[in-house]
């Protein structure tokens, strides 16, 4: 229970990432598929990350997933600048491919749903003719409806029937994400994910850039030549990259490069509690990845109180955090969530406030 607090997270543009490599993320997979245990799979790219910004169940989505790795390299770039130790790029494509060329004893059963009309069939056929670790046990094209009409129990009854180890959604990424949130805990299927490019990928009617453009960053304009429409997407992300960078990135490395600085950021922590029920918890001094640990057991024994009260920080006397804490404190709040309750932030000094709204999460949390 609770066990995404214990996940090594950063927050990068105001969404949580899970600090792994591709072989991490293989491992967190197979064992998943293994031990028959839920794993909710996004994969935000720079266009998840923008879109979240205003779109409220977009990001909640993000936030609710199991495990959150980082789909592109100005998601890597951004994490260099800030000194976030997440170097290596997680494509969900790259980790289809590796899953589906490494030999199993017991096959990989996956189920394709959604995409352009015919494709998911045909990538089933390409799936089940050419891959070593993978076999096809399902597929199906929900066409161009609503979520709510591609959610009936009786397709819900058929992916699980199918008994897929591996559910793959491609029906772009915010109708995607929504109809896993909507029906998820109906699903049986241990990894579920929207990976979008996935199936053409597979199904060959889209080839994937060549290894050289992707680790450059250069995948958009290969996207771009295969598919034109697309150049208006890339547009628009390439503007909004910028204006992150200008406006958020560059001023937070270099606020938080001066911060660490100086005598606050070596103050040690200290969590108190005023009343029995944690209903108001004063936090002070320093707050970074290498000092988590009394926050993360107070937020534990908060949860398993349950007691539909709501929780306040008083952060009178906090000094210093980092995209670590904050990663956290939305971890903690997307359980709140589900208990009906939140979290609020008071007394936040101006220097916290700042650090929030540069990490685009300020306005993710009540606060006085």
């Amino acid at each position: 229970m609770f066990k995404s607090l214990k996940r090594n997270c950063w927050s990068i543009l105001g969404l949580p990432f899970d600090t792994v490599n591709m072989q991490q993320t293989v491992t967190q997979v197979l064992n998943a598929i293994d031990m028959k245990q839920r794993c909710f799979l996004s994969t935000p790219n720079l266009n998840f990350a923008i879109a979240c910004q205003h779109d409220v169940d977009f990001y909640q989505s993000v936030v609710d997933s199991d495990l959150s790795i980082a789909d592109g390299m100005p998601l890597i770039w951004i994490s260099k600048l800030l000194n976030i130790p997440i170097t290596e790029r997680v494509a969900g494509s790259s980790l289809f491919e590796q899953l589906s060329s490494t030999p199993r004893t017991k096959k990989i059963k996956v189920f394709f749903f959604g995409g352009e009309k015919g494709v998911a069939q045909c990538a089933l056929a390409q799936l089940n003719a050419n891959s070593v670790g993978m076999t096809g046990c399902g597929f199906y094209d929900p066409g161009f409806v609503s979520v709510d009409e591609m959610s009936s129990p009786d397709i819900i009854k058929m992916i699980n029937a199918s008994q897929a180890d591996f559910l793959v959604i491609a029906l772009g990424a915010k109708k995607g994400q929504a109809w896993l949130q909507k029906n998820r805990h109906q699903l049986n299927t241990p990894v579920i994910s929207h990976l979008g490019a996935v199936i053409n990928f597979v199904a060959g009617s889209i080839q994937r850039a060549p290894i050289l453009w992707q680790r450059f960053g250069l995948e958009w304009v290969w996207r771009i030549r295969q598919e034109p429409n697309l150049w208006r997407r890339y547009f628009s992300d390439g503007l909004a990259f910028f204006k992150f960078l200008l406006l958020n990135v560059i001023p937070l490395a270099i606020y938080d490069r001066w911060l660490k600085r100086t005598a606050d950021y070596q103050l040690p922590n200290a969590l108190s509690s005023e009343q029995a029920e944690s209903k108001l918890i004063n936090i002070a001094g320093s707050f970074h990845y290498g000092n988590l640990e009394k926050v993360e057991s107070l937020f534990f024994k908060v949860l398993q109180q349950d007691n539909h009260d709501e929780v306040e920080l008083n952060c009178a006397q906090l000094r210093y955090i980092d995209s670590a804490f904050i990663a956290k404190l939305l971890l903690f709040q997307r359980y709140l969530n589900k208990q009906g309750r939140q979290v609020s932030l008071s007394n936040l000094p101006c220097r916290i406030k700042r650090l929030l709204r540069l990490n685009n999460t300020l306005n993710r949390f009540q606060h006085k």
